[in-house]
């Protein structure tokens, strides 16, 4: 049962970390892409914008794809990890804890599913106990 709870986390962090990356990178599911994006980042001070949504989209995309297929899981862990202390440094902390005040608490728990996996382990069904 622990490998199939795993296997959901990695899953369901994953795959909505490929989306996240996604609305950076190409504009999909009512993101604006890496010239709205990077719009946005040269608003809040992060230069230059265009890169930085680019470098990362490109990191939700890579975190988001090694997390949910457990592969090298440490390393996706990491890759979702990073800009997610980023948005809280430069965008919720402000904000308080709750996210119906635009606060952090959404990239709180993405953190610590993502720290959890990571130090417990992808599981049985993840590319890491098939390969290594």
């Amino acid at each position: 049962m622990v490998d199939t709870g795993l296997l959901i986390i990695r899953l369901v962090v994953g795959l909505l970390f490929i989306g996240h990356g996604a609305q950076k990178l190409f504009g999909w599911f009512g993101g604006y892409g890496v010239k709205g994006t990077g719009g946005w980042f040269e608003s809040i001070g992060m230069k230059p914008g265009v890169f930085m949504a680019l470098s990362a989209g490109l990191t939700e995309v890579l975190g988001g794809i090694l997390f949910a297929a457990g592969l090298w899981t440490w390393v996706g862990a990491v890759l979702i990890i990073i800009p997610m202390l980023i948005a809280i440094v430069k965008v919720h902390g402000a904000n308080g804890l709750w996210v119906t005040q635009n606060g952090y608490e959404y990239n709180l728990v993405l953190i610590a599913a993502a720290l959890g996996v990571a130090l417990i382990g992808a599981g049985e069904f993840s590319l890491d106990a098939w390969l290594f």
